[in-house]
């Protein structure tokens, strides 16, 4: 017998962070606001990298490919939220959904992963500062981004497969502004118990390990500091290469938890769809500030390339 598909909708409806419809305007023009000032934090950041040959270092390679993929979260979940909200339109195809879906788990698994690959990073930088050079060789850089890549689509492709098998019937509206994948479990009329299942394994194992591997490098790095800066100069210094890195690291993995956390606790899945607002939106926003603010580096390759401009 050949493979029936069982899906009897060919939309969704997103019904967004609110039904006020003096609202939406104020929310537009905010949530375009971010949206501009993270596509320009970010490629300044990619620019700058790439135009200043003092920043071609496997650092700043890495915070280059973080900021691609925080243009690509704000870029798979915002636009569709603007167009929503300015044409009162809600809708959203079946393949608009399922490629939301997919394209979000994968650039986000991919973020997490160069997070854990920028802790690495500042391990050997900071335990074998002698050998940073020879570990940190262009062809471990790019590999690591690469595998990085790898296992963020494998990622992708298991998600994209459990939602392909879900069945959906009458009820069409998602709570959330944008195709979320809980919320689409929600909606299924057909058993999900396994997909729930495999949800929470593929989770643990592709949040857990990087976030493992960032407290261990972590772990590493401040018993190197307490064991081999006499001075608390030295210490500073050496906690300084690492403040950026740990405070978006706290922001993303903070934010995220918080937002499982209460929408596990809250009964409102509208609520949780505004706690979300924070890890896909706000965060990408912040971290071109975050790494340029406290980064002289950063900030003069901007202002030479300011200067060039003007």
């Amino acid at each position: 017998m050949e493979p029936q598909n069982l899906t009897l909708v060919s939309e969704f409806l997103l019904l967004g962070l609110t039904e006020d419809l003096d609202l939406q305007p104020l929310l537009f023009v905010l949530f375009l606001s971010m949206y501009l000032v993270t596509l320009l934090g970010n490629l300044l950041i990619i620019l700058a990298v790439t135009s200043d040959s003092h920043l071609h270092t496997p650092m700043y390679f890495f915070l280059s490919n973080l900021s691609l993929a925080d243009i690509s979260i704000s870029t798979i979940t915002v636009p569709k939220m603007l167009v929503n909200l300015q044409t009162h339109r809600r809708s959203i195809s079946y393949a608009g959904c399922l490629a939301q879906v997919t394209f979000f788990t994968l650039f986000a698994s991919l973020e997490s992963l160069l997070l854990a690959v920028m802790a690495y990073d500042r391990l050997v930088a900071i335990c074998h500062p002698l050998h940073y050079l020879v570990i940190m060789n262009p062809h471990l850089c790019g590999l690591s981004v690469l595998v990085s890549l790898s296992i963020s689509l494998l990622n992708s492709q298991l998600h994209y497969l459990m939602m392909s098998q879900l069945t959906f019937c009458a009820d069409v509206e998602i709570p959330h502004f944008f195709c979320e994948l809980s919320q689409l479990l929600n909606l299924a009329c057909s058993d999900t118990s396994t997909s729930n299942i495999l949800i929470y394994f593929i989770g643990a194992i592709f949040g857990g390990i990087p976030l493992s591997g960032i407290l261990y490098s972590y772990t590493r790095i401040l018993s190197s500091i307490l064991r081999g800066s006499s001075s608390s100069g030295g210490r500073y210094k050496a906690f300084s290469t690492c403040g950026s890195h740990l405070s978006v690291v706290c922001l993303l993995y903070g934010t995220g938890l918080g937002v499982y956390l209460s929408s596990a606790i809250s009964s409102s899945p509208r609520k949780g769809a505004v706690a979300s607002v924070m890890y896909t939106v706000f965060t990408p926003m912040l971290n071109p500030f975050i790494y340029s603010l406290r980064n002289r580096d950063i900030k003069s390759a901007l202002w030479a390339i300011i200067s060039r401009i003007v």
